[in-house]
Formats: C-alpha cells, sequence, structure tokens
C-alpha cells in the first residue's frame, strides 16, 4: 500500500488556565488595576493568550496601560518587528504527520529546537505503507517502477523476516534474546536494512510557535525538497487555524513546481 499526499493534523493546543493568576495580580496596589488584565472582554485563542501574557509580563502591563485583547493583532506585529520572539516559545503545538517518508523524517529532525519528536520505529512494526513521490506519480514510467520496486522491497522484507525467524528458532546466537519482544526486535532490526528512503515514517511534532515558524520558513520555501515543502504548507494551514494571530504575517506564493511556498516580513523570528 502507498500514500500520494501527506496528512497533517493537529493533536494538541495549549490548555491555559488563568485562575491562578489573580492571585499575583492581587497582590499589586488596587489602584495599578491588575485585576483587570482577567476582564478583558475580548476572548483570544489559547496560543495568542499564552503568548501574550509572557509580553505583558515582561513589563508588569496588567492594567489600564496593558495592550488590550481587542488590539492583539496590532501588538503581536510589535512583537515580530522588535524580534522578541521568546514570547512565541511558551505555547505549544502537537501535530501528527502521515503519508511522509523516511527521508522527509530525516530531514525534519535536523532542526530540532524547540520541538518534540516521535516516530514509528521500524524495530517493531512490520506493518508497511509506502510514499510516492509527485514526481513519480505524474510520470506512468516512474510510477510503474515505483510500483514494482515497493512490491519487490515488500516481498523481499518479508521473506528476510520469515528468514530470520527460523534461524532464531534454530538458535542462531546473534538473534538469540531472553524477551519475546527482544526476539521479535532483533529481526525487525535486521530485515529493515533493506528497506527504501519511501517508506512511510508517521510522526507526532510538538513545538512551541517560534519553532513552528522557523519550520516555516525552513521548510516551505522554493530550496527547501518538494516532498517536505508540501507537508510544511498542510502544516500552515492546521497552524493559522489554532494560532491565527502568530502565523497571520505568512503570505502565499505559487512556486514554478506546483506546490506552494511561504513568504514573511520576519524570517528570523
Amino acid at each position: 500500500m502507498y500514500l500520494k499526499e501527506p496528512g497533517v493534523a493537529v493533536v494538541s493546543i495549549p490548555y491555559v488556565d488563568f485562575s491562578g493568576v489573580q492571585k499575583f495580580l492581587d497582590g499589586f496596589p488596587p489602584e495599578l488595576e491588575f485585576f483587570k488584565y482577567l476582564q478583558d472582554p475580548t476572548p483570544l485563542p489559547p496560543a495568542e493568550s499564552l503568548c501574550k501574557f509572557a509580553g505583558q509580563l515582561c513589563y508588569l502591563r496588567f492594567g489600564e496601560k496593558r495592550t488590550h485583547n481587542k488590539d492583539a493583532v496590532k501588538y503581536f506585529q510589535n512583537i515580530l518587528e522588535q524580534s522578541h520572539g521568546s514570547v512565541l516559545e511558551h505555547a505549544n503545538i502537537s501535530i501528527l504527520m502521515w503519508g511522509v517518508s523516511r527521508s522527509l523524517t530525516h530531514e525534519l529532525i535536523r532542526h530540532r529546537a524547540g520541538f518534540g519528536f516521535s516516530q514509528v520505529s521500524q524495530r517493531y512494526v512490520e506493518k508497511l505503507r509506502f510514499v510516492e513521490r509527485p514526481e513519480y506519480a505524474e510520470d506512468p514510467l516512474l510510477h510503474e517502477m515505483f510500483e514494482e520496486n515497493i512490491e519487490y522491497v515488500e516481498s523481499r522484507y518479508n521473506k528476510i523476516s520469515k528468514y530470520l525467524f527460523e534461524l532464531q528458532s534454530s538458535g542462531y546466537g546473534i538473534l538469540s534474546a531472553e524477551r519475546k519482544t527482544d526476539l521479535y526486535k532483533k529481526v525487525r532490526q535486521t530485515a529493515r536494512s533493506v528497506l527504501p528512503n519511501e517508506t512511510e515514517a508517521p510522526i507526532l511534532v510538538t513545538g512551541n510557535t517560534r519553532a513552528w515558524r522557523h519550520f516555516l520558513n525552513m521548510r516551505c520555501n522554493e530550496h527547501a525538497e518538494i516532498e517536505i515543502r508540501r507537508a510544511a504548507f498542510q502544516t500552515y494551514r492546521c497552524l493559522i487555524e489554532v494560532a491565527p494571530i502568530l502565523f497571520a504575517d505568512f503570505q502565499v506564493e505559487h512556486a514554478s513546481d506546483g506546490t506552494h511556498v511561504l513568504k514573511t516580513n520576519y524570517p528570523k523570528v
């Protein structure tokens, strides 16, 4: 089985609970009216709410001189212009990616500051799917060659696995282990050596919003590899839904190869 398109879904967004903050705000002189911060009538998405609180804390602007939530767009625009990106590091968003190849995830985890990754293990999992690159999908001959290759690889993988299990049962020393899970693992970790880069590698990625901005800058531009660029654009579409203000500066453009790229005036934030 193989997939042609990356899948991307938001799994987790920040949970913000300011109930404990009231005690902190009440500790300041009443004339400062810090208590009004939690009475702002304009709601914000969780990520924006958390990052804005972090920024206001830096200057203790919780009273009437604070930036009101209705002006959050202007507030975060100033954050970007001042390169005060540290406040964006407080909000974490988790995203599941599937229909992505092992070669994509190798590229993805190279820039890992601000990220956490959990990826399917080929040492334990035998259920294989593959990812067809767009170059193959759009050319009949390449598509045929791709299908032939993954059929051969899957057959070879299963044949090697079966033989390794037989060797293991006969007492082959290098494959021996005390626990059942280790026996299974030793076979899979050996058989996986024949798997190609186009083997699917589902991955859960958790990153703060500053790290996600860096990801979009690095992976959704014309210099990025086409597969990861497509996944990055799908990621952007998810991020703009859950944190619309924090990613509002990105502009969508069309690349010559039919994919989308993102542009921003603040690539370093």
